[in-house]
């Protein structure tokens, strides 16, 4: 039997919507959606959500409350992550949501995170192998290892584009020596992830990367699903993005004017990331964090 229901991933750097029918059978997207809303802008350096950021949210969830409720979804689970899970207005900030929209919302841990990213990218094709997954996002970056029998371990690192952004990249466009010192700070996160796991990305930075590296004027997720991102690629656009001023970094093709100015940090991380894997190829995946929502959502009681 199959249940139409909504997730919503709350992002630090965007907020997500999959309307899907989940069955035995898996998840059959109906509808996705994605607005950069940057709900993380300055909780780095302040720990809180700011009304500016709050407001943009609001406005983005107004929409997708109404877009919900158009396609028959039974119910609307939000998850939040980073942003408001570092944030002292966190808390406040879902209630309000649940007061105005009807929404579940559920705060993750880091490890709920990789749970729930590992269940969504295997939904549609269960691992017959050890699979590493990366997860970058706005201000943390999850790594989950699992296989066949489910996640092996998985470990949140607070290394995320907009988090780094903020700390090291001020100058227009950034200098070498901030970038490099992003570098540093990344790489002084990663375990040693030397391994003969297949490396899976997912997520905003990555689909973006992978976008770009196939040549196409926007993100079209039946061509970037199953891409195959080299680390010389990564690098080459890394060192593309970095020099272009902000400016002209948002008229790049393939790229979101909007992801512009986070993007060189995502994609140092995912440099350092396959540096620290020792890996010269990283699969992308569509399936993410809002298809493992999706499915814990078809689980609450109508």
């Amino acid at each position: 039997m199959s249940r139409r229901v909504a997730a919503v991933d709350q992002g630090t750097n965007s907020t997500r919507l999959l309307v899907a029918d989940v069955s035995a059978e898996g998840v059959t997207e109906v509808q996705r959606l994605l607005t950069i809303t940057r709900l993380g802008d300055g909780v780095d350096s302040t720990g809180r959500l700011s009304d500016a950021s709050i407001g943009r949210v609001m406005s983005t969830l107004d929409g997708y409350a109404d877009a919900a409720n158009q396609e028959g979804a039974e119910v609307v689970l939000l998850t939040a992550t980073s942003a408001v899970r570092d944030a002292s207005n966190g808390p406040e900030f879902l209630a309000d949501v649940e007061r105005r929209y009807g929404f579940t919302t559920r705060v993750l841990t880091g490890e709920d995170e990789a749970r729930m990213t590992f269940r969504g990218v295997t939904s549609a094709h269960p691992p017959d192998g050890t699979v590493l997954v990366s997860d970058i996002g706005g201000g943390s970056t999850e790594l989950i290892a699992g296989g066949p029998e489910g996640v092996r371990w998985a470990t949140s690192l607070d290394i995320g584009c907009v988090r780094l952004s903020e700390r090291f990249l001020t100058g227009d466009p950034p200098t070498p020596e901030s970038l490099a010192a992003l570098r540093e700070q990344a790489a002084s996160h990663f375990p040693s992830l030397a391994g003969d796991a297949r490396l899976v990305g997912v997520a905003g930075t990555i689909t973006t990367l992978a976008t770009i590296d196939l040549g196409l004027d926007e993100e079209v997720p039946e061509l970037v699903d199953g891409h195959v991102l080299r680390a010389d690629t990564v690098e080459r656009e890394l060192a593309r993005l970095a020099a272009l001023p902000l400016a002209e970094r948002r008229q790049v093709r393939g790229l979101m004017p909007e992801r512009a100015p986070t993007i060189v940090a995502g994609a140092a991380i995912l440099a350092e990331l396959m540096r620290a894997a020792q890996r010269s190829e990283l699969t992308v995946s569509e399936r993410d964090i809002l298809h493992g929502a999706a499915l814990e959502a078809a689980e609450l009681p109508r």
